[in-house]
């Protein structure tokens, strides 16, 4: 006798990729993430979601004018970035969002790609010379619960 089968739970990669987060910060490995992600969402038919994670452990952040302003400038460079994706992606028939997070940028990432069930994510290598890996993609690659790409 055959027994019920439980129904099936997310796997990633099960059906291809469905699904990609990317980190977006606006520095040129980033920029370069962003692209090979959007070279593989435009393959894969995949729905690409960009996110900028405002990290607020900034000085900026320790006063209340300090924190006007860097909100302010935070989302005067969201804009920028949705004007600019559209533009590019639009123009290839990317399914594409993007999300505007604070906090620390590696638990964002995986807390995102997690709720949207995400399929892998892509990331930049370190801006700083001498190092393969910054903290955040070293931090995604050692905790990440699916697949993490470093774009150098």
């Amino acid at each position: 006798m055959q027994e019920d089968a439980a129904a099936p739970g997310f796997e990633i990669g099960k059906d291809g990729v469905g699904s990609i987060v990317v980190g977006v910060d606006g520095s040129p490995p980033a920029v370069h993430a962003a692209a090979w992600a959007a070279g593989l969402a435009r393959r894969e038919r995949a729905r690409l979601v960009l996110v900028y994670v405002e990290p607020l452990a900034s000085a900026a952040y320790w006063t209340s004018i300090g924190m006007i302003n860097a909100a302010e400038a935070a989302n005067d460079y969201v804009a920028e970035v949705r004007r600019e994706a559209a533009k590019f992606l639009d123009q290839f028939g990317i399914e594409w969002d993007l999300l505007h997070h604070r906090g620390d940028p590696a638990t964002a990432l995986e807390q995102i790609a997690e709720e949207l069930r995400a399929d892998c994510i892509v990331v930049g290598r370190s801006r700083h010379k001498g190092g393969l890996l910054g903290s955040v993609p070293k931090t995604l690659v050692t905790r990440a619960a699916r697949p993490v790409v470093v774009v150098p």
